[in-house]
């Protein structure tokens, strides 16, 4: 399975959209600051997933959420999920 997910920072709330093959590892990676572009904002919270098959629809999807339009579309469907 591929995943594409959405993390969000808690440190200054800043959003992520990343895409991988094992999430549970990457999750960690990216709290373990491991991860280049995510180091700075950790600690990070999986907000939203995916799950595909194949390798290349979720870059596909990947691609597409990482579009203004479309994660703001998607983070106004998450609404009230997002705030504690």
């Amino acid at each position: 399975m591929y995943y594409v997910y959405i993390l969000k920072s808690t440190k200054n709330k800043d959003v992520y959209v990343g895409f991988t093959n094992n999430l549970r590892v990457r999750f960690k990676l990216h709290n373990l600051g491991k991860v280049k572009s995510t180091k700075a904002y950790c600690p990070w919270t999986l907000i939203y997933y995916e799950a595909y098959r194949g390798k290349l629809d979720a870059t596909k999807r990947e691609k597409q959420l990482k579009t203004h339009a479309v994660k703001k579309e998607v983070l106004s469907r998450l609404g009230k999920s997002l705030t504690k």
